[in-house]
Order: structure tokens, then sequence, then C-alpha cells
């Protein structure tokens, strides 16, 4: 199987260099095969000069520019659409993820399962820095969120997540042009019969740049688009739903 780690990036000269080196040395030493697809999503800073510098020296990274709108949501579909593997895994460009759980879901695809979805809140899952308001407000949504669909994952927010290629195809039209995206695309899966594992996982604050997850303007987004699948799960009688799903 080869995997499509897919590296929404803006503004991200700081720290991108160390989060492909590390991702690489790993995924590297578990000898899987892959490509990393770094997306440069508008950046004024370099970002895309750093990427194709790297590509130089590295040729399992393909840089690709945004050329269209952007957005966190709209970079991963970009990506999406440069992808070549028969996964694909959304990683973030500071580091926040470990490079050895991109590893852990390529294992559990290889058992089958056709989609892999990490938790930082269940047992072996880590938090280091995460903001205390952040962590609240991640906590009270992510309860909702499991409780209206009455699901096992508690951690839907999390863009940190793997899908088979079929799964995106299944999932498609995504809609989403921010970090809702992080929301829509796993709700969809679950929701449309495709088989999952959760996995733990562990996330790390970033140590250089700024998020761009910005709370006040992510609130009715994510509503909309928990709201739209909800919509789906209860009106479309299971028309979007895949038929059989296949046992891992």
């Amino acid at each position: 199987m080869k995997m499509s780690v897919i590296i929404p990036c803006r503004d991200e000269t700081e720290g991108i260099a160390d989060t492909l080196s590390s991702l690489t040395h790993e995924l590297d030493a578990a000898r899987l095969d892959y490509e990393i697809v770094a997306v440069d999503d508008g950046s004024t800073d370099g970002t895309g000069d750093v990427l194709r510098r790297l590509a130089a020296e590295n040729p399992r990274l393909r840089p690709v520019a945004n050329t269209g709108e952007h957005g966190f949501g709209m970079a991963v579909r970009c990506g999406i659409g440069h992808a070549t593997g028969d996964a694909v895994v959304i990683y973030m460009a500071d580091l926040s993820d470990s490079p050895s759980d991109v590893v852990a879901y390529a294992r559990k695809l290889e058992e089958g399962y056709e989609c892999v979805f990490g938790s930082r809140f269940i047992s072996g899952g880590k938090v280091t820095d995460y903001p205390l308001h952040k962590l609240l407000l991640n906590r009270l949504a992510n309860g909702f969120i499991q409780v209206l669909f009455g699901l096992r994952l508690n951690d839907t927010t999390n863009a940190f997540k793997a899908y088979r290629r079929e799964v995106i195809e299944g999932i498609s039209p995504l809609f989403s042009k921010h970090f809702n995206l992080t929301v829509e695309m796993p709700l969809k899966a679950i929701e449309r019969g495709y088989s999952y594992a959760i996995v733990p996982i562990s996330w790390t604050n970033r140590k250089t740049g700024v998020s761009k997850l910005k709370i006040k303007e992510m609130g009715s987004r994510y509503l909309f688009i928990v709201l739209y699948v909800w919509l789906e799960k209860r009106l479309s009688r299971g028309d979007y739903r895949r038929k059989a799903a296949p046992s891992p």
C-alpha cells in the first residue's frame, strides 16, 4: 500500500523542515511506501521556496501550490487531488502530530480497516502544552458530536486521520473550506458505513509559528457541517450509505 501524507502549509518556514525531516526518518525506518504532498496554501513567508528546495533533496516530497481559494479545507482538498497513494493521511505542518503515529495508522490500514482515527483522549493518548481554553472547548465540542451521533470516537475534530482511496471517493464531494473539513470527513465516513479503527495518539503544541485555527470564526462552520451530516443520517434513508462493508 502506498500512502500519501498530505500536509497543508501556510507560513510555516520556521518549522516545516524539521517536520519533514522527522516524518521522513520515521517512515523510511518503517519501510513504508509513501509520498509527502506538501500544499503551500498561499504562504507569504517563502514556505513554497523552502518546500521546493527540500524537494530537490527528497524525492518522496511533492510540493504543490494551492492556487485557488485558500483555507485549511481547500488545501487538504487540493492535496487529495494531487495524491497518488492508495490511502491518504492528513498531517499537520507544525509537528504537533507524532511521526510514529503515522506508522501506526499504516499498520491498521494494512490490517484491512478503511479509516484510522486517532484519539488523544483514550488510554495511551497524550497531549502536551494544550492551552486550557482550547482543551475545554475541544472536549465540549467532541462530547456534543459523540452524543449526537452515538460515536465511540471522542476526538472527531482532530485533523490527523487516515482514509483509503475508496473512502475519499465515497464521501465526496467535500464541502468544507476550512478546519471544519476535519469533522466532515470522519462523520461522513462513519455514517456511510466504512470500517474504522481508533488508536491512541500523542499531540504536542507547536513550538514555532502561529496556529491557523481561529475559534471565533469556526464555531458556526463546525455546527453547519455537523448538522449537515446529521440530517443526511436522519433523512436520506440510507441513500449515501455503502451497501456492504467488509470486515477487516
